[in-house]
């Protein structure tokens, strides 16, 4: 057997007590790496350098405590009778459908159906749009939001001399936004009742 032609050293068999001190000094780099270091390094990349800003989360639907409804209801006071929530228009953010009706102690009060929205910058939600105003003597029934599109059901009256206590006919509508207003097309399913 041929002997090498350089002597072995001491250092190149590493024994535990090499690997503990080396360990040793590599944690001590580390930790005073992390005391030097100025506080405003962070590990996350800043928007805009490829990475995508983490969704914000979705925003709350208007509520209607405190909302000043267009509706003239003389000595009581306006009622929400129902809601239903979601994006009717599109940009995002939800808005409420609110079915509002004047609270008579007596007799049929006809309904009212308003359009609630709350901007990101807005401290109170306002009405938007009405479509249905009291004056057609409607009552609703059922609303809500799907995709998009909002469908109601309606009590209503086939003619003036029907008394209020006793709709005559129902219908269901619904209402799409395009081109920046609402558009309700003809009913799906009207009949007598």
């Amino acid at each position: 057997m041929q002997q090498p032609a350089v002597p072995e050293l001491a250092h190149t068999h590493a024994r535990p007590i090499h690997w503990l001190a080396t360990a040793t000094a590599v944690a001590g780099v580390v930790a005073l790496s992390s005391l030097v270091q100025s506080h405003e390094a962070t590990a996350a990349q800043t928007p805009g350098t490829g990475t995508k800003a983490a969704p914000a989360a979705p925003a709350a639907p208007p509520t209607t405590a405190g909302v000043d409804f267009p509706l003239e209801c003389g000595p009581v006071q306006a009622a929400v009778k129902r809601t239903a929530t979601g994006d009717v228009d599109g940009d995002g953010r939800p808005e409420t459908l609110a079915v509002v009706h004047c609270d008579a102690p007596m007799g049929t009060p006809p309904d009212a159906l308003y359009v609630l929205t709350q901007g990101p910058h807005d401290t109170e939600p306002r009405v938007v749009a009405t479509l249905i105003d009291p004056k057609s003597r409607n009552t609703v029934t059922q609303v809500a939001v799907h995709d998009g599109t909002v469908r109601a059901t309606l009590l209503g009256y086939s003619n003036d001399s029907v008394p209020a206590c006793c709709p005559d006919t129902k219908q269901t509508v619904k209402w799409q936004w395009k081109d920046g207003v609402f558009v309700r097309s003809a009913p799906v399913n009207a009949h007598a009742v």
